[in-house]
């Protein structure tokens, strides 16, 4: 998977906002104003960080350990480095997309997730 179709697949999601908060190798995803993905930029192969639930991080981690690494530069039980090198597929990457945008819009308050569901409404 490419830098253009993750982001084409995390832009796409209700609420969700890209900006370059830490310079500009790395693209950061977020829901809310709360960070569900990160992708650094000038890395070859691409990565991207995702947030897990952490008991599943870790079963990933172990089933794929060559792919899927705790999170570079974030708290490791919840978050993991996804190496974006073409091994994976790419709906098997959009479900962890999936499952790290859920974890965070979970965890909004009850007014940003009403906020969040009225838009485009």
């Amino acid at each position: 998977m490419d830098i253009e179709t993750l982001r084409n697949y995390c832009i796409s999601k209700k609420g969700v906002t890209e900006e370059l908060p830490f310079g500009p190798d790395t693209l950061v995803f977020k829901v809310m104003g709360k960070v569900f993905a990160l992708a650094g930029l000038d890395s070859l192969p691409v990565n991207v960080n995702l947030k897990c639930d952490p008991g599943k991080a870790v079963e990933l981690r172990e089933e794929y350990e060559a792919l899927i690494l705790p999170g570079y530069h974030m708290n490791k039980q919840h978050w993991n480095t996804v190496i974006l090198d073409g091994h994976l597929k790419s709906d098997f990457i959009f479900q962890l997309v999936d499952d790290s945008y859920n974890l965070v819009k979970a965890g909004l308050t009850k007014k940003q997730q009403q906020e969040l569901k009225d838009l485009d409404e």
